[in-house]
């Protein structure tokens, strides 16, 4: 268990949040009006993946590709989100949003009744910094009036999430989720200090 801990920061997409519908959306989108199947874009994604690049933006470049926008509208939460935020906060953690997100966070939050288990949201969107850049991290951990060392960050991504967040010397934790589990450690900063499958596992660390 880690003892030192205050607060916990999350990442939303393919963390908390299920994207299925709103990747699938994009994907339709894209290749619309192409002789491109979605299995082919998503055997290409997958083929990018195992070779060390982000997915999404190789396969859209290898089919030369238009990015399609990106419908929030579409994403739901993970049945496991609610009861284990809920739960860490019971337990008497700072729970907050560290995430690259559309406009908008607090309200999609809102919706889905689960704005009230954050103290602090912070979102590429309002505050024009972006992952992996560390200063949305140092933004964060400011704001919270919190050490990194006393701080964890839970995220799907080994580049947005865990290395940059490693790199201030929080704590990690990786969730095999999304597009994000396939990826493997590039360097040693992208090595988590701890990796789970289900967000109820955090009820186990913390």
């Amino acid at each position: 268990m880690l003892q030192t801990i205050e607060w916990i920061f999350f990442d939303l997409g393919s963390t908390l949040i299920d994207e299925t519908k709103a990747d699938a959306r994009r994907i339709r989108e894209m290749i619309a009006g192409t002789n491109i199947s979605k299995e082919a874009y998503c055997k290409k994604r997958f083929e990018m993946i195992r070779r060390g690049l982000p997915g999404d933006e190789a396969a859209i470049a290898y089919f030369q590709l238009k990015k399609a926008p990106w419908h929030s509208e579409e994403e739901v939460p993970y049945p496991d989100a609610a009861p284990t935020l809920n739960e860490l906060k019971r337990r008497g953690y700072r729970l907050g949003v560290i995430a690259n997100q559309n406009p908008g966070t607090e309200q999609r939050l809102a919706g889905w009744n689960l704005i009230t288990c954050f103290s602090q949201i912070v979102a590429s969107a309002e505050t024009g910094v972006a992952k992996p850049d560390p200063a949305i991290f140092r933004y964060a951990l400011q704001q919270a009036h919190c050490s990194a060392q006393n701080a964890a960050m839970i995220g799907d991504r080994l580049d947005n999430d865990i290395a940059p967040a490693n790199r201030l010397g929080m704590h990690t934790v990786r969730i095999l989720r999304g597009l994000g589990a396939y990826h493997e450690p590039r360097t040693l900063d992208e090595v988590p200090a701890y990796t789970i499958a289900a967000l109820s596992e955090l009820c186990d660390l913390f």
